[in-house]
């Protein structure tokens, strides 16, 4: 078999591996063909009997796994991917496996990030996504899969994964940019400064060998918490991606089982086709294990126990972000020098991924992850030819070389607006408010970002001579976009928690202070003469001069008021914009 077949075609996990060694004119359609899964092979399945097994075979298949035929395959599957068929509902195989919780707190992204970094460390390339309109978790995923903490590098080489949230985008929409989010930079190298020998020759790489689905909150938990609009499981269906779903065990017993089984009732689909139980007792475990499989038929993948180095703490709502955690106790203290580029809270989340990966590695069965994400259904492949190219009106229209704030303040990017941005003729030039003098010469707009300005306000504020550019920047005609963390860095002043004041860029009137409390939170669409997008607001800070350019209408109760500053030099406000949500 592997004499005469190409690694990314075979299924090595399957019990009957390898059955057809040395027959080179049999597909099994327990191996994963590259074209179709078993419902939409239109080739001949037929039985044949195996060293005393049946199996299923395909006898007549039209791409025999032989190397000489390696070349056809590819360019097969590379206009299936890319060009979709004419007769419609033809269907791709992309290798992905969503990992859910019963709800928040569940683990979700510590043991994401695990399972992303052991796929990693076994030579995958992985593509990292998140459920929902998350900005941190990302920022987790890339580091465990070894991209970097930021959505775009230096060189402006913008990172695989990202966000799948059907709220913002429709469905064929959705499953373009899963498809887009596993294309790999081809000039991008993972750990250890690893090539990446892509499979197929797309556009912009290859295709990654998994995609691993983060999802939000509860799996059935959408918008407004009441609605499946939004929510994980909306997303698997759309997506056609099988779940793994992630199950608290602490405090617990046959509790467990009765839980499971009411989500799986709940599971209308069939799609929840494992489970990993969190915070267990490895002989506990094997108990809980038997009455589920026994007595629900479901796939236990694993545990993983309690270990209280394991944690990554939180800021407002979410997780804090990667450069600011602390975990230099962790016994993976010893591999800093690894990462001696990053900053120290960076290396110390590279930490808990390694550590959770070595312990998950033994706790956590792999074979059954990725078997489960090979058995994905097909995708319409008619959504891959879905254009993706933003459309920027006035001004904006103008824009032709976007300087992007990207530093530790202001690090909140969706990477689908940047690639959208990149892929309708716009340079993207990245730079530090923070440690920068100055915004990069020749560009003519300015993108500020999200992120915590108000954990870095002294370091922005002693930055006279970049907080002078910006507002030169602007005066010189210069349009601006600026959303949260920067629409606050563009006030005259932003306040700390006690109440000190520090300069800020001046091209706003007003302040912005701390309240202690959510001023708004949750999913927006925006209706604007000139802009109509879907996104999200998340602030416990306010302003004193919010604007009233654009209505905003509050998703879920149709709440509406007027918020952001939508002119001739600039589009800024508290809202975060998710851009393919306008795609037309």
């Amino acid at each position: 078999m592997k004499e005469m077949s190409h690694a990314f075609f075979e299924n090595k996990d399957c019990e009957y591996y390898p059955c057809h060694k040395g027959v080179d004119e049999i597909n099994c359609l327990f191996c994963y063909c590259p074209l179709y899964n078993l419902a939409d092979c239109p080739g001949n399945p037929s039985y044949k009997e195996k060293d005393g097994r049946i199996i299923k075979v395909c006898t007549n298949c039209i791409f025999p796994h032989k190397r000489e035929n390696y070349k056809k395959v590819t360019e097969a599957v590379k206009k299936r991917y890319t060009k979709g068929q004419d007769t419609g509902e033809k269907r791709a195989l992309l290798p992905r496996v969503m990992l859910a919780g019963t709800g928040s707190g569940t683990g979700k992204t510590l043991i994401s990030s695990a399972i992303m970094r052991i796929c990693t460390q076994r030579g995958l390339k992985v593509a990292p996504f998140k459920c929902g309109p998350d900005y941190i978790d990302p920022m987790y995923h890339r580091l465990a899969t070894g991209y970097g903490m930021q959505a775009m590098d230096e060189d402006g080489n913008i990172a695989p994964g990202g966000n799948l949230d059907t709220f913002f985008t429709d469905r064929d929409t959705t499953i373009r940019l899963l498809y887009e989010g596993m294309l790999i930079p081809d000039d991008k190298s993972l750990d250890g400064g690893t090539g990446i020998d892509a499979p197929f020759a797309v556009t912009g790489g290859g295709l990654a060998d998994i995609a691993v689905i983060e999802g939000v909150m509860g799996l059935y938990d959408g918008l407004g918490g009441t609605k499946a609009e939004g929510s994980s499981y909306d997303v698997a269906a759309v997506t056609n991606t099988p779940i793994i779903l992630i199950v608290d065990g602490k405090g617990a017993g046959r509790s467990v089982a009765a839980t499971i089984k009411g989500f799986l009732e709940y599971d209308t689909k069939g799609l929840i086709k494992g489970v990993i139980l969190n915070r267990v007792s490895p002989m506990y475990f094997e108990r809980l294990k038997a009455i589920i499989e026994g007595e629900l038929g479901i796939r236990v993948a694993g545990y993983v126990p309690y270990d209280e180095r394991l944690t990554i703490g939180s800021r407002h709502l979410g997780l804090i972000t990667p450069d600011t955690v602390d975990h230099a106790d962790t016994e993976a203290s010893d591999k800093s020098k690894e990462y001696a580029e990053y900053p120290e809270g960076v290396c110390d989340v590279y930490h808990i991924a390694d550590a959770a990966a070595d312990i998950m590695i033994q706790s956590i069965d792999m074979d059954i992850v990725t078997d489960i994400a090979h058995r994905a259904g097909g995708l319409n492949a008619k959504a891959y030819d879905r254009s993706l190219e933003v459309s920027l009106t006035g001004k904006r229209a103008a824009i032709k070389s976007l300087a992007v704030a990207m530093d530790e303040a202001f690090c909140f990017y969706y990477r689908e607006n940047l690639r959208m941005l990149r892929d309708s003729g716009i340079k993207l030039i990245p730079f530090s408010p923070v440690h920068d003098s100055a915004i990069p010469k020749g560009a003519d707009g300015l993108l500020l970002g999200g992120g915590y300005p108000e954990e870095y306000l002294k370091e922005l504020s002693d930055n006279k001579s970049m907080r002078d550019s910006v507002r030169k920047f602007m005066e010189d005609g210069g349009y601006i976009i600026a959303e949260c963390g920067g629409f606050m860095y563009l006030h005259e002043k932003i306040g700390d928690k006690e109440g000190k004041l520090y300069d800020m860029a001046g091209v706003l009137p007003g302040i912005c202070e701390w309240t202690g409390k959510l001023v708004r939170f949750g999913y927006i669409e925006l209706n604007g003469s000139g802009i109509k997008a879907k996104g999200h607001e998340f602030h416990y800070y306010d302003s004193s001069a919010n604007g009233e350019d654009i209505g905003v209408i509050k998703a879920g109760n149709g709440r509406e008021y007027r918020a952001m500053y939508d002119n001739d030099s600039m589009l800024a406000g508290f809202p975060h914009l998710y851009y393919p949500s306008c795609v037309r």
